[in-house]
């Protein structure tokens, strides 16, 4: 009886983990709706921005904004690491850790890689082996616009002043509630379009610029890049969502599997005793005739 009683208590506890994985599989469901139709109404600015940036970074030669496409030899790179508070999705910040890792590693060997964190749980890991200059974890409490400027402003500052010669962003972007994709994306010194397309044959286009190039310019490069941190953030919280999500509800079918498999056992082992209680009175009621 005792063994019986063992797998009552885990059949117990396997049905409240089952409850729990549900219950926070809903929630997440709820969550990532609002997410992601928070970026995707964000991602078809952010593209016609960056895209306007990038063709104006070819002639940004002696203008104010010029000092965001410098390039110089690099020998300090500041990596941006977005993950999030909590656990309980996947792979969701492993695949994190694993990129800034990578790029330590395999990307800039040799070169003085620190990190900026975005989250608790990337901050966690990537401290025991690298530096991290800054960690914010509570950008997710409220997320909005004025919130992530201000990260966005220290970056910005801290290449303008020569403290590194590049920044990276890592981060999952969202692509469904099942798929999260890593990814790397230069954010300091602005890559022109050329670069990224050598494919493209350059345009010939004389824009006229009202006000001047240099003044539209000086208003368009710090909006874009913030607009670009802030839609990194943005994909990671919808990617998140969907991680736990999805994590969840493996969780909870694994569970119901599990206390199925448990009741059968249990029906089993209690048939087997029910048997051999009856085996027992039939053996003592012929002992007794006999």
């Amino acid at each position: 009886m005792a063994n019986l009683k063992e797998i009552r208590n885990r059949i117990s506890s396997v049905s409240s983990t089952m409850q729990i994985t549900s219950a926070m599989k809903m929630v997440s469901a709820a969550k990532l709706k609002k997410a992601q139709d928070a970026i995707t109404a964000m991602r078809p600015y952010s593209d016609k921005l960056t895209e306007l940036l990038q063709n104006l970074s070819a002639s940004l030669e002696g203008d104010s904004g010029s000092r965001f496409a410098e390039e110089r030899p690099i020998q300090k790179v500041l990596v941006v690491a977005i993950s999030s508070n909590r656990g309980l999705a996947g792979a969701f910040n492993s695949n994190i850790v694993k990129e800034s890792k990578n790029i330590v590693e395999n990307v800039y060997p040799g070169k003085e890689v620190h990190f900026l964190t975005i989250g608790k749980k990337a901050n966690d890991i990537l401290k025991k082996s690298y530096q991290i200059i800054y960690n914010n974890n509570v950008v997710f409490d409220e997320l909005t616009f004025e919130n992530v400027e201000e990260i966005a402003e220290r970056i910005m500052n801290l290449f303008t002043e020569g403290a590194y010669d590049k920044v990276e962003l890592v981060y999952n972007s969202f692509k469904n509630a099942a798929t999260q994709v890593v990814m790397r994306e230069q954010f300091l010194p602005i890559v022109p379009l050329k670069e990224q397309f050598e494919d493209v044959a350059p345009s010939n286009v004389d824009y006229i610029f009202e006000p001047s190039k240099g003044e539209i310019v000086k208003q368009l490069i710090p909006k874009s890049l913030k607009t670009q941190f802030f839609k990194g953030i943005r994909d990671s919280v919808a990617s998140e969502h969907g991680a736990r999500m999805t994590a969840m509800h493996k969780a909870t079918d694994n569970a119901k599997e599990l206390r199925d498999q448990l009741k059968l056992t249990y029906n089993k082992a209690r048939q087997a005793a029910i048997t051999n209680e009856i085996l027992e009175i039939v053996g003592g009621a012929e002992a007794l005739n006999n």
